[in-house]
């Protein structure tokens, strides 16, 4: 079956327009904003399924490319979804007085964290005025007085009791350095050693046995004494502790009340009271020095404070200001940042902490709500990684050191109580990441289950179209721009399907639609003007292309120059212009460049020359060994491929790939097989398969426009073209000055299917169709093809039964020899 000859595009089949009659108005402040989100139901019905299940492991993943709006669209949806759920509890950390290293962890309904500890700052200081008050009455003076007087007086009646006892028996009740002592004694005067020595010795046994007799009811006496003493002090104590109970007793009534409904927050008041009663010590002071020494006065002081920090309450968590569930996006997910920190301060030269220095992460003040975080943040730091991983599983917040957890420290720190975790983490990202998880981090899964897919275009159709404009009204009022007017609305609609790379399709790229406007703003302000031109419009795009093609404008100088041969006139044999896009990262521009085949017999087949000099990527030499099989099967079939072709992109000094130019690199070499010469004033693109048929490849509109801008450089001759894929039609979104030369009839462009057709526009000559016997028609490319394969098959085997006779020959002398 003959090839049937394309047909070139026409101007309105390279650009769709936009009409701006489809907006129903004369600008956006017409319209009226709309504050849903568009063209992303996939990745919204992920975004609700994911949100309304309330089980361990239904974290999100938001994947796409950026750009598409992926942050500001989970904000705006969290926010509304946040706004209708309930405002989760204040979390405060308050000291344990079990175990001052492990501070309790206190939940209390929002609002009510700072309240807590206003009201337990005045507790204390009214505990402090009322004790003071209380131990400085002259009831409490009484009484302390009279428990002292009593054990003075049982005192004084025992010592007298036992001087009594030893003056009967000749012995002086006397106090000494060390204690009391019964010495002898006359007329109640001690004797002195001379006295004593002059003493009889029956005198003096008298004396010793009362001595020892006295001695063992001294001891019993002081021994009674020091219990009646103890009691005493324990009733002292007993006394001061009732006496501070009674001062706060009512103190603390009044928040028991307050609180009353809040059983953790009773049970700590009564720890507080307990603890106060116990230590009312260090509220009887005024806080003044006791001590005329600086260091030491400094020392009671920070003594003092320290103590009654402990009664303090540090409030981690505060909702109060909420009116719904808290959004978090942490933009510096460190491991502080997102699990919280215990603060150190430098005291006497070295380090302390107390629980008041425990500072919440972003997961405390999302708990309740949700947590919003980018991949690439979080990959950055490996502990933040696998502390959230960790968290999850165990849905439980543990504030501690990473350097102690890595153990960098050897000081021993706090362990504040863990805190209950009940929140949606949603982690954005590329695709990429989302599947290098999956692969290489089997806890991914099992963590994110739900996958929210941005996609990067939506149909075009008149709702989605008006939708469009309507985003556009709203990002005018939000950012205060002017309006856009409906001719700059349909000119956008059709830069957005250049960007979708589709006719049939808008793009999601809301990011660098936003910047398009803003910086037509900007350019209608230089004017003027109260709305957003077309103009304005041309202008930011044409501004965007000047700000970043120098690259482009420096080859096609060369181009034009000759310092880079490339022929747009003639006909060459074996040599094609093919068309590459050079990507920049924020700009891409397409250029021509000459392919050329050389043929000669062999057994080696088709070389690719840039795969030899290590030039050619994977899907470039794919490609050129498809073209290995093409001729196989439709020229040579059971005869041995006796071709040795050299394939070459010429003056090409960097890495090629991609398959988009097999099918230019075929018809290279179709035309130096049969001889027939390819029009240099015609570019082509595409790939191409075992069959021949031309496959749809990337970057369509910026191939066409390369060349257009080559030929426009060099001039036109109304001949010159770009053979392109059939199947990229839908993708043509040409600029203006293309589609104006397609109309005007001094450029082309000429869609193909096959092969042959694409072979027929490049050559003015017929492809041919095969026969029954299996050849092609006479005078065809294909048949012409087919006779030179032949007969260099016939070549190689002449020359190789020459080789052989001449090896025989040799062998017959060396024999005869």
């Amino acid at each position: 079956m003959s090839a049937v000859t394309p047909q070139e595009l026409t101007a309105e089949q390279v650009r769709a327009k936009c009409d701006s009659i489809l907006f129903e108005c004369n600008s956006t402040a017409d319209l009226k904003p709309i504050g849903t989100i568009i063209g992303q139901d996939r990745a919204l019905n992920a975004l609700k399924f994911g949100l309304s299940i309330q089980k361990t492991g239904f974290n999100i993943y938001v994947a796409g490319p950026a750009g598409t709006g992926k942050m500001t669209v989970i904000q705006s949806y969290l926010k509304t979804l946040a706004s209708q759920k309930p405002v989760p509890p204040d979390w405060c950390y308050v000291h344990n007085f079990r175990d001052s290293y492990c501070p309790r962890a206190l939940q209390v309904p929002a609002g009510t964290g700072l309240v807590l500890q206003k009201d337990m700052k005045e507790l204390i200081d009214r505990c402090r005025h009322s004790i003071q008050q209380a131990f400085s009455s002259k009831e409490y003076g009484e009484q302390r007085s009279e428990i002292a007087d009593e054990v003075n007086r049982k005192r004084e009646s025992a010592f007298n009791v036992m001087s009594d006892k030893a003056k009967e028996r000749g012995l002086l009740l006397k106090a000494t350095q060390v204690g009391l002592a019964l010495v002898p004694a006359a007329n109640g005067q001690a004797l002195s050693d001379e006295e004593y020595q002059n003493l009889n010795a029956e005198q003096k046994d008298e004396l010793n046995k009362a001595r020892e007799e006295l001695t063992k009811d001294l001891k019993d006496t002081l021994a009674e004494l020091q219990d009646d003493e103890a009691a005493a002090q324990k009733q002292l104590e007993n006394t001061d502790h009732e006496v501070a109970g009674f001062a706060i007793n009512h103190l603390f009534e009044e928040l028991r009340i307050k609180y009353a409904e809040l059983t953790q927050a009773v049970n700590y008041l009564d720890e507080v009271k307990k603890d106060v009663i116990e230590n009312f010590g260090q509220f009887r002071t005024d806080g003044k020095p006791q001590e005329t020494d600086p260091l030491t006065a400094t020392m009671q002081e920070q003594a003092r404070k320290l103590a009654l920090k402990s009664y303090e309450v540090n409030v981690l968590v505060d909702n109060s200001e909420l009116a719904g569930a808290p959004v978090v996006v942490d933009i510096n997910p460190t491991f502080n940042n997102l699990f919280g920190r215990i603060e150190k301060e430098a005291q006497f030269g070295a380090l302390s902490t107390d629980f008041t220095m425990i500072r919440c992460g972003s997961l405390h003040r999302a708990s309740g709500g949700y947590l919003v975080v980018r991949i690439e943040d979080l990959l950055t730091n490996f502990q933040s990684w696998e502390g959230l991983k960790r968290t999850l599983r165990d849905n439980k917040l543990i504030i501690e050191d990473v350097g102690e957890r890595l153990g960098y420290m050897a000081v021993k720190s706090l362990q504040p109580e863990p805190i209950p975790l009940d929140v949606k983490v949603i982690i954005i990202g590329e695709r990429m990441f989302y599947q290098l998880l999956l692969q290489q981090d089997f806890q991914f899964s099992e963590l994110f289950k739900i996958r929210a897919d941005f996609d990067t275009q939506m149909d075009k159709n008149e709702t989605n179209i008006k939708d469009y404009a309507a985003v556009l009204c709203r990002l005018c009022i939000e950012e205060e721009m002017r309006h856009l007017k409906s001719n700059a609305l349909a000119r956008i609609v059709e830069h957005s399907s250049r960007l979708a790379d589709d006719r049939n399709k808008l793009s999601t790229m809301f990011a660098s639609i936003a910047d398009i406007v803003r910086e037509a703003n900007f350019y209608a302000g230089e004017d003027g003007t109260p709305v957003i031109e077309t103009a304005h419009i041309d202008k930011a795009l044409e501004q965007r292309v000047y700000r970043s093609n120098l690259i482009q404008q420096r080859i096609n100088e060369m181009i034009e120059t000759g310092m880079v041969i490339i022929d747009v006139e003639g006909e060459v044999v074996g040599q094609v212009n093919g068309l590459a896009v050079y990507d920049l990262g924020d700009f891409a521009f397409g250029r021509p460049s000459r392919i050329t085949a050389s043929v000669g017999v062999g057994r080696e087949g088709l070389v690719d020359i840039e795969r030899e000099a290590k030039l050619g990527g994977r899907l470039h030499t794919k490609g050129v060994m498809i073209l290995n099989g093409y001729i196989h099967e439709k020229y040579v079939g059971d005869i041995p491929l006796s071709l040795s072709a050299r394939l070459v992109f010429e003056q090409s000094y960097g890495e090629v790939d991609g398959d988009s130019a097999s099918s230019t690199e075929l018809y290279s070499l179709l035309s130096r097989l049969s001889g027939v010469p390819i029009k240099q004033n015609i570019a082509v693109t595409g790939s191409v398969n075992q069959k021949g048929e031309v496959q749809a490849i990337g970057g369509i509109n910026e191939k066409i426009e390369g060349f257009f801008e080559v030929c426009r450089t060099k001039g036109f001759n109304g001949t010159h073209g770009v053979l392109m894929p059939a199947s990229n039609v839908r993708n043509l979104m040409l600029k203006d000055e293309a589609v104006d030369a397609i109309r005007e009839g001094t450029f082309h462009v000429y869609p193909v299917s096959t092969i042959d057709q694409g072979i027929e526009v490049l050559t003015g000559v017929k492809a041919g169709r095969v026969m029954e016997d299996g050849t092609f028609e006479p005078g065809s490319i294909n048949d012409m093809v087919q006779k030179r394969l032949v007969s260099l098959a016939e070549k190689l085997r002449d020359f190789s039964k020459g080789e052989d006779k001449t090896e025989k020959n040799k062998s017959d002398a060396e024999a005869e020899a």
